[in-house]
C-alpha cells in the first residue's frame, strides 16, 4: 500500500506502530471493535437528544437529598473499568491467574455511582455514605470531572466518611491539568484538617524513571495531588473472565486504595489519618525533571519541571517501604 495523500500517510503511520505491539487481532478488538462499540454508545446515548439517563434511575435529579432510588442492574451496560479498578486492589493472588491484586484477601463493595460518566453530586455522596454505612475502611475513587453542580452535598458525606474513620482514595483527574490552579471534583479545597487528613489524591506515574516518567495526561497539584502511583499500560481484570491494560489515574488510585486496605489489614488500630501519613512520608522521592506538554495537540510547546513539584509528597508510593514506616506506627497517635 503506497499513500497517496498525506492523511493516507498518518494512517499508515498509525496502524503500523499498533501493528508492532500485537497481532492484527488484538489490533482489531481493541481499536476498530471497541471503536465502533464508543461511537455507536455516543450516537445512541450522548448525542441523543431524546435520551433520558436518569429514567432507568428513577429520581427527581433536582432534590439533592433523595436516598431511595436505583436502578438494580449493578453490572450496567459495561463493567470493564470498575473490574479492572477492583482488580488492581485485590485480584486473588492465590489463584495463578491473571495478575495480583495490591492488597491479599481484601472484600472489595461495588457501589455503582458514576456509570458511563453521568456523575451527579446526589449519587456520589450517598454512594460514599452507603459505603460507610456498610463497613468500608477505604474508598477508592476513580471518577472525576471538572464542574460541580453542588459541591456541598459531596462535601458533607466526604465529612461524614471521615468522622467514621473511613479513608478516601481519589484520582486526580486525566486532564493534563494543574488541578492547584483548575477545577477537578471531587476536591477538599473547602474542607477542614480532619476531612483533608483522611484524602488522598492521586496522579499517574509511567512506567521509566526518565523524563517521562508523569503520564503525559495525568493532573498535577503542588497543593491538591498527594502522591503518584503506577496509571500507564496497567492490566488487570475485566468482565468474563479476560484482563486487560489500561491507562489513566483511575488504575493509579487503586494502587494506592489497595496499599491502605494493606496497610489497615496488617495494622488494624491505625486510623485513616495515619495510614494517608504512613503512605505519603514512605513514597520514593524523583529528584529529577519531567516533560510536561503545555496543552493540546501536536504543537503545544513543551516545558521541563521538577517531579517534585507536581504533588505533596513530590515522590512515587512504595508498598514496602509504607510497611516498614507503618510498623513503628503501629498503637502510637502521630496523625489526629
Amino acid at each position: 500500500f503506497k499513500p497517496e495523500t498525506n492523511a493516507d500517510a498518518r494512517i499508515q503511520e498509525v496502524l503500523s506502530q499498533e501493528l508492532k505491539k500485537g497481532s492484527f487481532k488484538d489490533f482489531y478488538e481493541d481499536q476498530i471493535t471497541e471503536g465502533v462499540k464508543y461511537y455507536t454508545e455516543q450516537a445512541n446515548y450522548n448525542l441523543n437528544l431524546d435520551y433520558n439517563p436518569r429514567d432507568i434511575v428513577g429520581d427527581d435529579p433536582n432534590n439533592d437529598n433523595e436516598k431511595n432510588y436505583g436502578n438494580n442492574d449493578v453490572k450496567g451496560p459495561d463493567a470493564m473499568h470498575g473490574s479492572h479498578v477492583a482488580g488492581i486492589i485485590g485480584a486473588d493472588r492465590a489463584n495463578k491467574l491473571g495478575i495480583k491484586g495490591v492488597a491479599d484477601n481484601v472484600l472489595i463493595m461495588g457501589v455503582r455511582c458514576t456509570p458511563n460518566g453521568d456523575e451527579r453530586d446526589k449519587d456520589v455522596a450517598n454512594a460514599i455514605r452507603y459505603a460507610v454505612d456498610n463497613g468500608a475502611k477505604v474508598i477508592n475513587m476513580s471518577f472525576g470531572k471538572a464542574y460541580s453542580w453542588n459541591k456541598a452535598v459531596v462535601n458533607e458525606a466526604m465529612k461524614y466518611a471521615a468522622s467514621k474513620d473511613v479513608l478516601i482514595v481519589q484520582a486526580a483527574g486525566n486532564e493534563n491539568k494543574d488541578i492547584d490552579t483548575e477545577n477537578n471534583f471531587p476536591n477538599h479545597k473547602d474542607l477542614d484538617e480532619k476531612t483533608i487528613a483522611s484524602w488522598i489524591t492521586v496522579g499517574a506515574s509511567g512506567p521509566k524513571d526518565d523524563e517521562t516518567l508523569k503520564a503525559s495526561f495525568s493532573n498535577f497539584g503542588k497543593t491538591q495531588v498527594d502522591v503518584f502511583a503506577p496509571g500507564v499500560q496497567i492490566y488487570s481484570t475485566i468482565p468474563d473472565s479476560k484482563y486487560k491494560n489500561l491507562d489513566g489515574t483511575s488504575m493509579a488510585s487503586p494502587v494506592v486504595a489497595g496499599l491502605a486496605a494493606l496497610i489497615r489489614s496488617y495494622y488494624p488500630k491505625l486510623s485513616a489519618a495515619q495510614v494517608k501519613e504512613i503512605i505519603v512520608k514512605s513514597v520514593v522521592k524523583v529528584n529529577h525533571n519531567v516533560e510536561y506538554k503545555k496543552g493540546e495537540g501536536d504543537d503545544a510547546p513543551k516545558a521541563s519541571i521538577p517531579f517534585a513539584d507536581l504533588s505533596i509528597s513530590g515522590g512515587i508510593v512504595n508498598a514496602y517501604n509504607a510497611l516498614k514506616l507503618a510498623a513503628t506506627y503501629d498503637g502510637k497517635s502521630t496523625a489526629k
